[in-house]
């Protein structure tokens, strides 16, 4: 396994994903990151963008166990991660997997649901674990979360805790597409009304979980300088020296940007980190790690806009 061998199963797999989905190149990009650096990711957008298509396309080119959780009001805790139900034939407790068990998780429309429920993802997305009454039990190193949510001003939506928000590595909105890609869109799949099926497009598997592991070995030996290191933790702590922010990103902010550099920079075919690498990722692991204060929030500002505002001031070594 090296870096060429990286970047051409990537290449493979975007191919693969852009046979279903139009446009969205930023996202594949970044859900490519996630999986070489073991992170987790949030797609936001309206209804009707592709997120959940997205995240099944994506599933569908590797060669992995893939889950489905629909997120909706009434879920329970139980109904993701399992439960120990009584068998009256044999007079034990038997474990009734939930969703959770798998490899690739979709958690969509996750805000949907009430925190109590949210919070059943917090033991597994950190530790990649699940406790069920005292029992702790194995998820694997495969397992990954693709979570999709509406916009928070959308009527019968809970916004997601701080502490659960912190546990994905990146936050990716999904905008319109443009008129030409949603041109693209309607010739592809304007034969019917339903969403379409991906084993129509024909989508073949190009990695496994041995040849992933294989991957994320070498991700892992990528360099990062000690310039980019300062530059990383900088930034990362420039956030919570802004007045505009009531709360800035937490350390583990800093490892997740410096692990996700990595894997972006072997997408490159690079054994080295950029600049342009950190600048890149920045915005999208930062965004949803930050509180604007409320006066900033009246004065319409954006956690964005305030990343990109760090961005600019904090000077990056050359």
């Amino acid at each position: 396994m090296d870096l060429d061998t990286i970047r051409n199963t990537a290449t493979a797999l975007r191919g693969q994903i852009q046979r279903v989905v139009v446009g969205q190149d930023e996202a594949i990009d970044l859900l490519l990151t996630s999986l070489l650096c073991e992170g987790h990711i949030l797609f936001e957008g309206v209804p009707g963008v592709a997120k959940t298509l997205l995240a099944r396309a994506f599933a569908a080119g590797l060669r992995l166990q893939f889950g489905r959780v629909q997120f909706t009001p009434d879920l329970m805790p139980g109904d993701v991660i399992g439960t120990n139900l009584f068998n009256f034939q044999t007079g034990r407790f038997t474990l009734t997997k939930g969703p959770i068990f798998t490899d690739l998780l979709l958690a969509d429309e996750i805000n949907r649901t009430p925190p109590k429920t949210q919070a059943a993802l917090l033991q597994a997305m950190q530790e990649r674990l699940v406790t069920i009454d005292g029992t702790t039990h194995d998820l694997g190193r495969g397992f990954m979360v693709i979570a999709t949510q509406n916009p928070i001003e959308q009527e019968g939506t809970y916004p997601l805790p701080e502490a659960q928000l912190d546990r994905f590595l990146f936050k990716v909105v999904l905008g319109y597409p443009t008129r030409d890609q949603e041109r693209a869109i309607v010739a592809r799949h304007g034969h019917a009304t339903a969403m379409p099926r991906i084993e129509e497009f024909g989508i073949e598997a190009v990695a496994d979980l041995e040849r992933l592991a294989a991957m994320r070995r070498v991700v892992q030996q990528v360099k990062l300088s000690d310039a980019i290191l300062d530059y990383i933790v900088d930034l990362v702590r420039a956030t919570r020296e802004r007045s505009s922010l009531a709360f800035g990103a937490s350390p583990r902010a800093a490892t997740m940007l410096a692990s996700a550099a990595r894997a972006y920079a072997a997408l490159g075919g690079r054994d080295f980190v950029l600049p342009d690498d950190v600048k890149t990722l920045a915005v999208p692991a930062l965004r949803h790690r930050v509180v604007l204060s409320p006066g900033a929030e009246i004065e319409g500002a954006t956690a964005e806009g305030v990343v990109r505002q760090i961005l600019e001031q904090v000077a990056a070594p050359r």
